[in-house]
């Protein structure tokens, strides 16, 4: 007969054995006894896990894709319009430009948390599309404004509807992937304002010829097309959007529960089932971490806003025309496409997101310390530009998937992202003022405050980080099962002690 000590403590040697599997960033509700790329659940027989994730791939992300791109197309081309005499027709004096960009996060900031509790209760199928159908009019009715009251007041309804576009897309890709595999689609979905950015520099190029036709300058055509497009694309979304895994029709039962399956086994159970009320907002806000994710953010927005709104006039203290502004702009977007793609993939091939959410921080750390000091290089200073692009729009996704896949649970993590971003966004508030005409051409302030915003984003994920470990470190140390209900679980999501922290 086997010793009863000693097969105890051939069981604790093995449980140990499997902590350090296991124990660094998965979730594995009901067991520890499977690696974090083996979870034991079973695929259906007539496919495989990757041919299935490809096929949600192709049915969920493009869609992403294509609405926030139009929807930072539609929120940042007034910087284009700008160039084409949209200050001279509205006769905007002083600060009035700077005030009509700040208008718009005044209801993107306030109404982020309630649209991600109607995305919820009415589905992403209903709620994004008819957002994106909102903006768009609001783009549309932003080239037939004829006074600052009117570009104020459609730069409102703006802010109203985006509202709820990033912090819904990001949850929604976040209740379809596993941890490990999530960053890639987060970058790449994120990276469309990248291409928004380039897109938007040629678009403006093209339609700055229409000057004039039908009594129109480009400006007002910028605002009027780009919004038409939207509202077509929106209302083509209606009917083809993708909705959360239990939701999705073009799945088999047998689909839709491996992949609910396979997101519990690797985040634990979600309590999709169960309705956000205020008490789980108040909760989710009494997390220290849940701060840090915001100030993570908040420190980010101020030099990506400053650079999306003011590029082309930055760029035009370089002795270029409008046209010749506009194509300019397009060049910086497009390296921070390229590079926030590079930095996606290998850090979902590590696994890792700490290490990529501050170094490329040093890309823009040291962009804005030279364009601090070099004023009469072009060249250098057109380079520099880029480099801001690259290490602000890179790190951005990253730092929002890191936060928001380390919150577990249907209803914290659609208050903890709506939360992070809701807040984050102040710093555009900010970033609207950073840059002001009285400034040019060196804009002196404006790259001394977005260096300074860089530096808190920085100094947030170090703390975070740092507490995520020490979270992860004392329950390694607990007792693993402490007799929670599946239920229980469910609820405390990233809370529930099994769960482990992704670095």
């Amino acid at each position: 007969m086997a010793n009863p000590n000693s097969l105890s403590a051939d069981a604790a040697s093995e449980s140990d054995k499997v902590g350090e599997i296991t124990g660094n960033n998965t979730y594995h509700p009901g067991t520890t006894e499977v690696e974090y790329d083996e979870l034991h659940v079973q695929c259906p027989p007539h496919t495989t896990e990757r041919k299935l994730m490809t096929r949600i791939d192709w049915q969920v992300i493009p869609f992403l894709c294509v609405m926030y791109l139009l929807a930072f197309l539609d929120r940042v081309n007034i910087a284009n319009a700008r160039s084409f005499k949209l200050v001279e027709d509205l006769n905007l004096k002083n600060n009035e430009y700077n005030t009509a960009l700040t208008m718009f996060f005044v209801p993107y900031i306030i109404a982020e948390i309630p649209s991600n509790i109607f995305l919820k209760r009415f589905s992403p199928r209903v709620w994004l599309p008819t957002c994106m159908l909102g903006f768009g009019i609001a783009s549309v009715c932003q080239g037939l404004v004829q006074n600052y009251s009117g570009l104020l007041a459609t730069r409102f309804f703006l802010g109203l509807f985006e509202s709820g576009m990033f912090p819904g897309c990001f949850y929604l890709i976040s209740m379809w992937y596993k941890r490990n595999e999530s960053q890639k689609r987060y970058s790449l979905f994120f990276s469309s304002t990248s291409l928004a950015g380039a897109f938007g520099g040629l678009l403006a190029s093209a339609i700055g010829g229409m000057q004039g036709i039908r009594g129109y300058n480009g400006w007002r055509w910028i605002f009027i097309l780009e919004g038409c497009l939207t509202c077509v694309v929106a209302i083509f979304f209606f009917f083809f959007f993708p909705s959360f895994p239990e939701e999705a029709k073009w799945l088999t039962e047998e689909e839709r529960a491996y992949v609910k399956a396979r997101l519990q086994a690797d985040q634990g159970r979600n309590a999709a089932e169960r309705k956000i009320t205020f008490h789980d907002v108040v909760s989710v806000m009494k997390d220290h971490r849940v701060w840090l994710g915001g100030f993570m953010y908040f420190g980010l927005i101020v030099p990506a806003y400053g650079y999306a709104f003011f590029a082309p006039t930055i760029i035009s203290t370089y002795h270029y025309d409008a046209i010749q502004t506009q194509l300019h702009s397009v060049p910086p977007w497009a390296a921070s496409f390229a590079f926030s793609l590079l930095t996606a993939v290998l850090s979902d091939w590590m696994r890792h997101r700490a290490a990529f959410a501050l170094a490329p921080l040093a890309l823009g750390l040291a962009a804005f310390a030279t364009l601090l000091k070099i004023h009469d290089n072009t060249p250098a200073q057109y380079a520099m530009l880029c480099l801001v692009t690259m290490g602000t729009y890179s790190v951005l996704p990253i730092t929002v998937c890191w936060f928001n896949m380390n919150l577990g649970g249907h209803h914290r993590r659609a208050i903890g992202t709506a939360w992070q971003i809701g807040f984050g966004n102040i710093g555009g508030i900010i970033a609207t003022f950073a840059f002001i005409s009285t400034d040019a051409p060196y804009f002196t302030k404006g790259y001394a405050i977005s260096l300074g915003f860089t530096c808190l984003s920085g100094l947030a994920s170090v703390l975070y980080l740092i507490s995520i470990y020490l979270e992860n470190q004392k329950r390694k140390r607990a007792v693993r099962d402490v007799g929670l209900s599946e239920y229980e679980k469910g609820e405390l999501g990233d809370l529930n002690p099994e769960f482990r922290y992704m670095y």
